[in-house]
């Protein structure tokens, strides 16, 4: 699906990333773990085409996409959640939603979709974005970025700073979507545990270089611990 191959990048003259390469498998999930600071979301950047490789190639089934404009690769069936809950505050839950779905022959039934896996957005349809709680927020932004029916999910820490309960809700949604196919998902995360529950492939990052990688599952759990630990 989404192959990352030697991709150095950064900002300015600060090089962030070393030489990374991931791979995304078709219908599934690749995990990437690490400390603060380790390069986790400039490769999630890299991928989407807001930044650019200084060298290394990124392909999308086969495709070279590395110079392609991110609303390129949205239009080849990329979608992408940043950190940090982000929405249109002054905007009504209802509105950011029909915001991205405005255009598409298929708007509406994307919307009831994303609001069947999150129903309490359908409770929240007319208070505004800003006034959602941070888990709300959380999960009007996956909705949003749905909506747009992509092949692959970007997610940048989408349980980082949410009360546990709505974790447990965003993370069986992301379960969810990934068992049904048709998704594949490049997943930053902090919690282990979700990360190698939810993942085919994991890979640590530690100053912008892969230090450990693996297959996923609840048996290398305490190999990416360890990784973490050092």
């Amino acid at each position: 699906m989404l192959e990352i191959n030697t991709v150095r990048a950064g900002y300015d003259r600060t090089t962030v990333l070393h030489e990374v390469t991931v791979a995304v498998p078709k219908d599934g999930v690749a995990a990437v773990l690490g400390h603060n600071g380790a390069g986790k979301s400039t490769l999630l950047r890299a991928a989407m085409g807001l930044i650019k490789p200084t060298n290394g190639t990124i392909l999308l089934d086969g495709e070279d996409i590395t110079r392609l404009a991110p609303h390129q690769r949205v239009a080849r069936g990329m979608a992408y959640v940043p950190q940090g809950q982000q929405s249109f505050p002054h905007l009504t839950t209802a509105e950011n939603l029909q915001l991205v779905a405005d255009g598409r022959p298929d708007g509406d039934e994307a919307i009831a979709e994303a609001l069947d896996l999150f129903p309490v957005l359908r409770e929240l349809s007319g208070r505004r974005a800003g006034l959602l709680s941070g888990g709300q927020r959380q999960q009007l932004a996956i909705a949003r970025a749905l909506i747009t029916r992509p092949r692959l999910l970007l997610l940048d820490e989408p349980t980082e700073g949410i009360q546990p309960s709505v974790v447990a809700e965003i993370e069986e949604t992301i379960l969810a979507l990934t068992r049904r196919g048709g998704l594949s998902v490049l997943l930053v995360e902090q919690h282990v545990g979700f990360a190698m529950r939810a993942a085919q492939q994991y890979y640590v990052l530690e100053a912008g270089r892969v230090t450990s990688s693996g297959s996923g599952g609840a048996e290398s759990e305490q190999t990416v611990r360890a990784a973490l630990s050092v």
